[in-house]
């Protein structure tokens, strides 16, 4: 039986990580911008859920000899996704942020929902 799966040595290889993680300090650079008065409101919430779509992802992989365990963590890492895109959405309705760029970055997370989707679906090409 022929394995076509494809071998990752760890969460850092994983393209959705990459992305996730990337996209996550893109947020920590933009929201630097934003009001003082958000310091502790908005800046923070958006900078916490971004950083933790990639920190679940990682924390999954050190799962993966658990399948269910696994694909929870995949699961709050998709909770976070969707917390990211609220967060976006009241930096759109405060003018904080322009619509294209909270656009480009709404099309980032439904890049990362759909391959979050995708493991959680497929958890069998991840686990061992």
């Amino acid at each position: 039986m022929e394995n076509n799966s494809v071998q990752y040595r760890g969460f850092r290889d994983l393209k959705v990580w990459i992305l996730s993680f990337n996209t996550a300090c893109e947020i920590f650079e933009v929201t630097k911008s934003f009001p003082k008065e958000e310091k502790y409101a908005l800046i923070d919430q958006i900078r916490r859920a971004s950083r933790s779509v990639a920190a679940n992802i990682a924390e999954a992989w050190y799962k993966r000899m658990y399948p269910k365990s696994f694909v929870c963590k995949l699961i709050d890492a998709s909770g976070e996704e969707g917390e990211v895109q609220v967060w976006l959405e009241f930096s759109l309705s405060h003018n904080y942020l322009t619509k294209e760029k909270v656009d480009y970055f709404l099309s980032k997370y439904d890049e990362i929902g759909k391959m979050l989707n995708s493991m959680i679906n497929k958890p069998e090409k991840f686990c061992h």
